[in-house]
């Protein structure tokens, strides 16, 4: 635990497979440089030539579309993964962490569902965030009786899905987006598959 609270916040990797891209990278260098080679070598002189002006035309595109592709291989030339480890940030910070306020809008019950305002709600009371330092808003411009019941009612199953979240590990907070994706557990698993029926 100690060890975790002073390691890294975050993490940095190298991604696998670099030297097959700098192997590729070189030999399209390589090309582009035969074909500029090409274009100079065999530039018409004559000034009289007709073909001259569509030759350094095609040159400069190629010099602009290699300059092109030398900006993106630098960028791609040593790539890595950042990893951030949200646990220790929670564990060294915890009593340093902001007061959050979060205010959800609404108007209209019949262009704003009030089974979808109540989802939004859930997700954002569910957040993995101290709850002394989390304040949810509702605010319904509308005045709707319908998002005010639906509200109570969201009180009321809050009780059930909170601690379901957090004892199951549940990364959807949003009620509906879970039960849309999630699969019923098997008998295996009683005290799951009681928690999950009651609460779906």
């Amino acid at each position: 635990m100690a060890e975790n609270e002073n390691g890294p916040l975050s993490e940095t990797r190298a991604v696998k497979g670099r030297f097959l891209f700098r192997l590729f990278a070189a030999s399209m260098a390589v090309g582009i440089g035969f074909i500029c080679y090409y274009r100079l070598l065999l530039l018409p002189v004559a000034s009289g030539k007709l073909e001259r002006w569509p030759w350094i035309g095609l040159f400069h595109c190629e010099l602009w579309f290699s300059f092109y592709w030398f900006l993106t291989v630098i960028c791609r030339w040593n790539p890595v993964y950042r990893f951030s480890h949200k646990n220790r940030l929670s564990l060294r910070y915890e009593k340093e962490l902001p007061d959050v306020d979060i205010f959800v809008c609404t108007a209209d019950p019949s262009a704003e569902p009030p089974s979808m305002v109540m989802n939004t709600v859930l997700s954002v009371v569910a957040y993995d965030y101290p709850p002394e330092k989390l304040n949810i808003y509702l605010s319904d411009d509308g005045a709707s009786e319908l998002t005010f019941y639906a509200m109570l009612e969201a009180s009321s199953f809050s009780k059930q899905w909170l601690p379901f979240c957090k004892k199951f590990k549940v990364d959807s907070r949003s009620p509906e987006a879970y039960f849309r994706a999630a699969v019923e557990p098997d008998s295996h698993h009683p005290l799951m598959l009681k928690h999950w029926l009651l609460v779906k």
